[in-house]
């Protein structure tokens, strides 16, 4: 069985929620629910924050597909949980795989614009995000309405002037257009953040194996 779309979660995780300092209200702990275009389809994910931790869950066919991710940036595992095949795997990233992965996001950077529009309830504006390496463009809409933890990759957007509200993230090079739709504070369900005991611990490399042998 091929799962395609855990590169896609990988990068989500990875750039999905950055820190605005004159934001209005401070979220600090409870889910955001994101859609995102990639690979030909379009995907609703939720994403449980923390200030210390973070889990992107959504669906990929009959597989329900986790990554959780703390705020430091030394740990990510990807949960595959495929409940018609009986097969719990969570692919553990390693220290160094982490960093790798964190290596390949682009260094942006950012110029303001003066169009303002209203997206799922936040008032946002416009900002030209550059691509230095590529001298690709990606128009970006940011809220100062408010604020989410810094998750490990935060850095990538840190400078935007706000929270991305509509934006890209990247894995391998590759943008996918992502949109916060909601924002709702709530104490996370026990165990969002962890790996279940029936789960089978393997390597990324064994996931990319099952993935087709891509990244």
């Amino acid at each position: 069985m091929k799962i395609k779309l855990f590169t896609v979660a990988t990068g989500l995780a990875l750039t999905a929620t950055a820190i605005s300092a004159s934001a209005q209200k401070a979220y600090k702990e409870g889910v955001a629910v994101i859609s995102m275009n990639a690979m030909g389809q379009t995907i609703e994910a939720k994403n449980y924050f923390r200030t210390d931790s973070s889990a992107i869950s959504f669906n990929s066919g009959p597989a329900v597909i986790k990554v959780l991710s703390d705020t430091k940036g030394t740990y990510m595992a990807v949960l595959i949980d495929v409940a018609v095949a009986s097969m719990k795997k969570a692919a553990i990233a390693t220290p160094a795989e982490v960093e790798e992965e964190m290596g390949k996001l682009p260094a942006l950077t950012f110029a303001p614009g003066t169009e303002t529009k209203v997206i799922n309830g936040f008032n946002c504006k416009k900002v030209v995000a550059t691509d230095p390496k590529t001298s690709k463009t990606y128009d970006i809409w940011v809220t100062n309405d408010v604020s989410l933890p810094p998750n490990a990759a935060s850095k990538v957007y840190a400078k935007a002037g706000g929270l991305p509200i509509q934006y890209v993230t990247f894995q391998n090079g590759q943008p996918s257009q992502v949109t916060i739709k909601s924002i709702a504070e709530q104490k996370v369900p026990a165990g969002t953040f962890a790996i279940p005991a029936d789960f089978d611990k393997i390597t990324m490399d064994d996931l990319k194996s099952m993935s087709g042998g891509g990244n």
